[in-house]
């Protein structure tokens, strides 16, 4: 009996624990062993769950049955523990999604170059590179981000798909958005930076504070794919595989990438110390490969492709980034992004979440006060409620300080001292945003 060879947390007395899937399956518990003498061995490394894993490493062992996969679960922050041993902890290969691990070791000198061809794997999409550009460790897949919605509950308010982030800040969706909050929910820092980079720093912190102003936040277990899918929100904000999962499988979900979004990489790569480099390096290639790649678009995994050529038939809601036809993208800076993850959720927490009921009311006034205004048109009035929009969207983050390392590093760790400066500030700013609402309002 052929089975994938499993490593389940960590190490039991010292040596590498083993599981044979096929036999724990059969027997209805787990099963130790070890790999035939006769095959070589590639240690895998992955953050993937098996609903990604499995149908992989079956189609490698199918093409390549002189070679044992084991894999080893590990976290984000674990990998890098592992990784950055001397020996690397006997591991040959690194996969999964995770933004920051594989630059960060990078650095450290973990990855040996993979040799791949670029007219077929060109490692960027777009203006936006989305593998190390000396090839120390590749894009495997990409996910997009964007709107999960609830069609009939858009109907029901008259409104149709949204189109960009912006109409999420329109008051006919009060009460129907759902943000995930970024210091609870592990995509959403990178999302909320995707509108910070597209928008613009100041105009995109304005943004989000509107759309938080019509919204629920969504903390731990509170997913916006399950919201929209219950009918409870009409719309969240979202990574694009959880609202095409819940779609594949019959839930009233849909999904829309607005424009200028950006699809950020999982990644593969080789160890710098791999005791199986030939193996590992066979087991990149296959990752890499068309028909590994074309796994990718199977209903139950439903992630993007790196290869042009994978994408083939693809379902309308399933864009293919590198369509022209569908160039919704821009020139993402991720480095950046990966620098200022920690300032975002520290800021969104200071200037929304900590504060969420007071800013909803902020934004209702503003737009009763702009809905007025409409009605009976006044420049002195018009030139109040912009200097209140400004500061009801602004943030005690300069533009400048948002991309500078240095001061990045100063503030991400958001000590005491910085949290009541910006707190004093916010609360400065949305004190004198109210006053002047309540200004206009005197007159109306």
């Amino acid at each position: 009996m052929r089975g994938r060879w499993l490593q389940v947390n960590g190490t039991l007395g010292g040596a590498r624990r083993a599981v044979s899937v096929a036999a724990a399956l059969i027997l209805g518990g787990v099963v130790l062993a070890s790999p035939a003498a006769s095959k070589d061995t590639v240690v895998v490394l992955t953050t993937y769950h098996d609903d990604v894993v499995g149908p992989v490493v079956k189609a490698f062992e199918t093409a390549h049955p002189d070679i044992a996969v084991e894999l080893v679960w590990k976290q984000g922050i674990e990998a890098f523990g592992d990784l950055s041993k001397p020996d690397q902890s006997g591991i040959d290969v690194f996969w999964g999604p995770s933004l920051s691990t594989f630059p960060a070791l990078r650095d450290r000198g973990a990855f040996r170059a993979i040799t791949v061809d670029r007219a077929s794997i060109p490692g960027r999409i777009g203006r936006q590179q989305i593998s190390d550009p000396n090839g120390l460790f590749e894009a495997y897949e990409v996910a997009g981000y964007g709107l999960a919605f609830n069609l009939d509950r858009l109907k029901e308010r008259g409104l149709g798909v949204p189109k960009a982030w912006r109409d999420l800040a329109t008051p006919r969706v009060a009460g129907a958005v759902g943000l995930p909050i970024p210091a609870s929910v592990g995509f959403s820092p990178a999302l909320y930076d995707v509108i910070l980079q597209s928008e613009g720093w100041e105009r995109g912190w304005a943004l989000i504070s509107e759309i938080a102003g019509n919204g629920k936040l969504l903390g731990i277990g509170g997913s916006p794919t399950d919201l929209v899918a219950a009918g409870d929100i009409a719309v969240g904000l979202t990574i694009d595989f959880y609202p095409m999962a819940a779609a594949a499988s019959g839930r009233p979900v849909g999904f829309v990438y607005p424009a200028r979004t950006a699809f950020l990489p999982a990644h593969i790569a080789t160890t710098a110390s791999a005791p199986n480099a030939k193996a590992a390096a066979t087991f990149v290639a296959f990752l890499l490969s068309r028909p590994a790649q074309e796994l990718l678009l199977r209903p139950d995994i439903r992630r993007h492709p790196i290869r042009p050529d994978a994408y083939g038939k693809i379902d309308a809601v399933f864009a293919n980034p590198f369509a022209p036809a569908d160039d919704i993208t821009f020139a993402y800076d991720a480095d950046l992004g990966r620098l200022r993850r920690g300032v975002i959720s520290a800021l969104f927490d200071a200037a929304i979440t900590s504060r969420h009921q007071r800013v909803a009311a902020l934004w209702r006034a503003i737009h009763d006060a702009e809905a007025k205004l409409a009605a009976q048109p006044n420049p002195k009035y018009s030139e109040l409620l912009a200097e209140a929009r400004r500061l009801a969207g602004s943030v005690p983050v300069s533009a400048e300080a948002a991309t500078d390392p240095a001061r990045l590093a100063r503030i991400k760790s958001y000590p005491s001292d910085i949290a009541a400066v910006w707190n004093a500030e916010l609360d400065r700013a949305h004190e004198r945003a109210f006053a002047l609402v309540r200004r206009v309002g005197a007159d109306f």
